[in-house]
């Protein structure tokens, strides 16, 4: 499946948008299948929280990035839109950031255009690189990549360094170099968010980072008006992740008891929700020597 494809089709409808809530391993991205939403994101904070524990400031790595993005691609036959950071290096590690996401599976990454070692796109302290530079790393990556569906989004921090017009001078200059959706980081104000898509020629994707977020956190409906193409959620299944973990723990520690039976969630529903049918068919088929053949 030419996940890539189908998510550019999508890009394609008039009037569309597509919502993709944050995943950080397998089970939330089958979750967010099982939800029915049409494409996952891959957060680059989600991932370095639950792989090694750390915050979202560049520690994590290629290759531990690659590794997640992988496993999320296995539990779901939906897009996946991968955070690839600032493609660890210069234009020729791009080149090998490209082709291990594309070796992965998933549909998009995006690319941004911090100094290396990065850090979260809505903490203070970012500094950016030359316009001139990133744009070389974003020729390097269509370049890159080997299945021509395949989606570079072109991410800008600048908004936060220089200011709301060097975000949307930067973004035209990386459209120019053929990135297919341009990602402008934290927009301080409703009429920020409005004129970003106005203003670049080229499928716009917003972060909806949460109401403790620098970007104002409104409705669905209103991001579609205003004409934006993707919409990222990357931490609601975090927050709600760190939220239930604290009151389990709580829970256990106060009262001795490590579940609510109201909301339990139990072995077997978990298997099934993590597509235990499926298995059980393979077995029949191959195991039970029912197969045939």
């Amino acid at each position: 499946m030419n996940t890539s494809k189908t998510l550019r089709n999508y890009l394609k409808i008039p009037g569309k948008m597509v919502i993709a809530p944050g995943a950080y391993d397998g089970i939330s991205a089958r979750l967010i299948a099982e939800a029915g939403f049409e494409a996952v994101y891959m957060t680059g904070a989600g991932t370095s929280a639950s792989k090694i524990g750390q915050p979202d400031l560049g520690l994590i790595t290629l290759t531990e990035m690659v590794a997640n993005a992988a496993t999320i691609v296995e539990a779901t036959e939906l897009p996946v839109i991968a955070d690839a950071d600032t493609g660890y290096g210069n234009p020729l590690n791009v080149v090998r950031t490209v082709r291990e996401y594309e070796r992965s599976g998933v549909a998009a990454i995006h690319l941004e255009d911090q100094v290396f070692p990065k850090r979260c796109g809505h903490m203070e302290g970012k500094q950016v690189l030359e316009a001139k530079e990133f744009v070389q790393k974003i020729k390097a990556a269509v370049d890159a990549r080997r299945n021509e569906e395949f989606i570079i989004i072109a991410r800008t921090d600048a908004r936060a360094v220089h200011g709301f017009e060097e975000a949307v001078q930067r973004a035209h200059l990386y459209v120019e170099a053929g990135a297919d959706v341009v990602f402008i980081e934290s927009p301080l104000t409703v009429e920020e968010m409005e004129e970003i898509p106005k203003a670049v020629k080229a499928p716009c994707l917003i972060n909806m980072a949460g109401p403790a977020s620098k970007t104002p956190a409104l409705q669905s409906e209103e991001l579609k008006r205003m004409g934006y193409k993707i919409a990222i959620y990357p931490a609601v299944l975090m927050d709600a992740v760190v939220t239930c973990i604290r009151l389990a723990l709580k829970r256990l520690k106060q009262e001795g008891i490590s579940w609510d039976s109201q909301n339990l969630v139990g072995p077997q529903r978990l298997f099934e929700a993590m597509g235990l049918e499926a298995w059980r068919a393979y077995e029949k088929k191959y195991v039970s020597g029912k197969g045939g053949g």
